[in-house]
């Protein structure tokens, strides 16, 4: 359901796990302060502990899909991988509301989104491996495994090519806020169901499903079968998965087919349940794991623009 690596804060480092986020701008991990009953079991970040750490007063407040940070804001060496951002701006969290976040495998939050984005007088990680001079190419990229395994990969300041099949279509950035494309059209089997006269879509790697708006989110379930049951979830025959079409998001003229066995998952249970998910709060569609795991992404900051290729097998 999501995607989890580790970084490290702070002199000597403390390790936290976090989500790579590209629909967010701040780092986050909870801190000293945070109880047991109000940040679940994750690890504590204690400043008390670095040598490297500055204090600030400056709060914050984040509201998420699956939940809400509230923290105050510092300021101390971030390592990633093998690049240490000096100086790099972390929310410290005291309450983590949402139960979501609360029994989650990860701890915090590494947002990858634009400066825009983020808190004021704020500058997000990337940001600043970049202006720190500790990548070459100002570009990042996700691979986003299907199986289990620990092979899915980010990339900061390159691109490893052997992750992808056939060539990067690339696709101009239409906002600098959130990493948003334009979306000419949805369809299947040859009709277009939604956004028939373009729209917005986020790439998100933080969101599990592909989101859209209600109505024509209710509309392509409703075309598929998709029942929705007591619980909240929807539900289709899992014998009518290798039936149902393709949807087929066309961005910048190419193509992007999402099969049936992306967006339908089975459960150990048996039943097979959708991920898709409708929701009222944006016109614009997020494009979350269950896209962006058939389709190897580079998200180019020195052009502003999105690179799109099948994801290798």
């Amino acid at each position: 359901m999501y995607y989890v690596g580790t970084i490290s804060i702070g002199t000597p480092p403390q390790e936290f796990s976090v989500v790579f986020d590209t629909g967010s701008a701040l780092l986050w991990v909870p801190s000293i302060g945070c109880s047991h009953r109000l940040c679940g079991k994750h690890k504590i970040f204690d400043p008390r502990a670095s040598s490297t750490f500055r204090s600030t007063t400056q709060y914050f407040d984040l509201l998420y899909g699956s939940g809400r940070v509230i923290g105050v804001l510092g300021y101390d060496d971030v390592r990633v991988g093998d690049l240490v951002c000096k100086s790099q701006a972390v929310g410290l969290t005291w309450f983590d509301f949402g139960k979501a976040m609360r029994i989650s495998d990860f701890d915090g939050i590494m947002g990858l989104a634009y400066p825009s984005l983020a808190l004021r007088n704020t500058t997000p990680v990337f940001d600043n491996m970049w202006n720190q001079g500790l990548i070459s190419e100002n570009v990042f990229a996700f691979y986003l495994s299907s199986n289990e395994k620990n092979d899915s990969v980010v990339m900061f300041g390159g691109v490893d090519h052997s992750y992808h099949r056939g060539e990067l279509q690339w696709v101009p950035v239409s906002e600098q806020v959130h990493w948003q494309v334009t979306v000419d059209s949805i369809s299947m089997d040859g009709k277009v169901v939604a956004c028939a006269n373009s729209c917005q879509a986020i790439m998100d790697t933080g969101t599990s499903l592909m989101i859209g708006p209600t109505d024509p989110m209710i509309n392509i379930m409703r075309d598929i079968s998709i029942q929705k049951m007591r619980s909240g979830w929807y539900v289709v025959n899992c014998t009518a998965i290798p039936s149902l079409p393709d949807i087929v998001f066309t961005i910048n003229g190419i193509a992007y087919p999402v099969p049936a066995s992306a967006y339908i998952r089975r459960e150990e249970t048996g039943s097979c349940l959708t991920n898709l998910y409708g929701s009222d709060f944006s016109s614009s569609w997020v494009l979350g794991d269950v896209f962006l795991r058939l389709y190897f992404t580079v998200f180019d900051r020195a052009n502003n623009r999105i690179g799109l290729a099948p994801a290798r097998a």
